[in-house]
């Protein structure tokens, strides 16, 4: 099974360095089974470089190249955490990355280019190399009707469509450094290939159980 994992940034390196060999465990032991990419994102790392350039006149697509940047540097980081298993370098086009998964290597990327989260990086990855599962690994446990940080009264979502989908993250401002469990952008790729996905929560588990089952997280199909 091809599996194409995009893990926020803030997931995990504002974890201790046990965390992050967890995660890098985790991968290991899937990808003796499995074909795994990873998408990195940039966290809150990537926001503090945005906003200081932003706030000192950047325009946002050189916060978005900013942002860039800082999603390879933490790709590095899970590639040395990952060791002999993985690709020695993040890939930074789809058709490497799959070149570089010859000989069942995990993976790993970050961004891409100015205008798209690293969701929607890995959601044309997953769609490039035809995975049976996209995995979206988050600081929320699912997909909610409204911001759960923000609006008490947001209902979590354990099942949708990917049209459901699609309508709810048009609320989202797709700006550099935005969050959102799945940006807009992400989501009409999601629907037009019509890619299994899950949003779990950013737990080392969860790396399994989203695609073999028993997490609490989103099933979007």
């Amino acid at each position: 099974m091809t599996l194409v994992y995009s893990l926020g940034g803030s997931v995990l390196y504002q974890q201790s360095l046990q965390e992050i060999q967890k995660f890098a465990a985790n991968l290991k032991q899937i990808a003796k089974d499995h074909r795994v990419y990873v998408v990195v994102g940039g966290g809150n790392i990537a926001r503090d470089y945005i906003e200081t350039a932003r706030s000192l006149g950047a325009a946002e697509s050189f916060c978005d190249l900013l942002g860039i940047g800082v999603t390879r540097l933490n790709a590095k980081i899970l590639i040395a955490a990952l060791g002999e298993f993985a690709a020695p370098e993040p890939a930074e086009t789809y058709p490497r990355a799959l070149e570089l998964s010859a000989g069942g290597k995990i993976v790993v990327l970050g961004g891409m280019q100015p205008g798209q989260t690293t969701d929607a990086v890995a959601a044309l990855l997953a769609e490039y190399v035809h995975a049976k599962k996209l995995i979206v690994v988050t600081s929320v446990d699912g997909v909610y009707s409204a911001d759960p940080n923000i609006d008490p009264g947001a209902q979590k979502i354990r099942r949708m469509t990917p049209a459901e989908l699609v309508s709810l993250s048009m609320g989202t401002r797709l700006r550099a450094g935005s969050r959102s469990p799945v940006d807009p952008l992400a989501a009409k790729i999601i629907e037009r290939s019509s890619i299994p996905t899950v949003v779990v929560y950013g737990d080392a588990k969860n790396l399994r159980k989203a695609f073999e089952g028993g997490h609490t997280g989103t099933e979007i199909s």
